[in-house]
């Protein structure tokens, strides 16, 4: 199975990606409240919840950067190439599950900037791992068909 996302539409999930990274920080601040609540924790498992913090800030910068500067090896069907894009493929795609089946219980803050950026980083992460599934898919396809 052949399918072409164009170079630029990969890189523009890379940028988006160093975004979310960039902007995370931020989000947790002012929108959660983040820090405030980790407080309330043990000291080790204040530690754990932050690591964890830097970890998902890495993830997504390393994955944005990996995204513009090799975009042609995540789409040439290579054992690799099906690896790392099925790899990012399942992190987006359990976020956006994970978003939809716990975010709505919560309550986010109403004011009109939170709204809208709520909705512009659900759109990122649905683009996200709409772009990466289909790149897996395309790259696995290509795979099986060389074997």
């Amino acid at each position: 199975m052949k399918i072409n996302i164009p170079d630029w539409v990969i890189i523009l999930g890379g940028i988006g990606q160093i975004f979310t990274a960039l902007v995370y920080p931020y989000i947790r601040h002012q929108v959660f409240d983040w820090y405030n609540d980790v407080k309330k924790l043990k000291p080790l498992n204040q530690e754990i919840a932050k690591t964890y913090g830097r970890y998902i800030v890495g993830l997504n910068f390393c994955f944005g950067l990996i995204t513009i500067l090799f975009t042609s090896d995540l789409k040439n069907q290579t054992g690799l190439a099906v690896g790392l894009t099925g790899l990012i493929a399942l992190y987006w795609v359990g976020k956006v599950a994970t978003q939809m089946a716990y975010y709505p219980m919560y309550e986010i803050p109403k004011k009109a900037l939170f709204k809208i950026g709520g909705a512009f980083m659900n759109f990122l992460f649905v683009f996200f791992a709409g772009i990466y599934t289909i790149l897996f898919i395309h790259n696995l396809s290509g795979y099986l068909e060389a074997y």
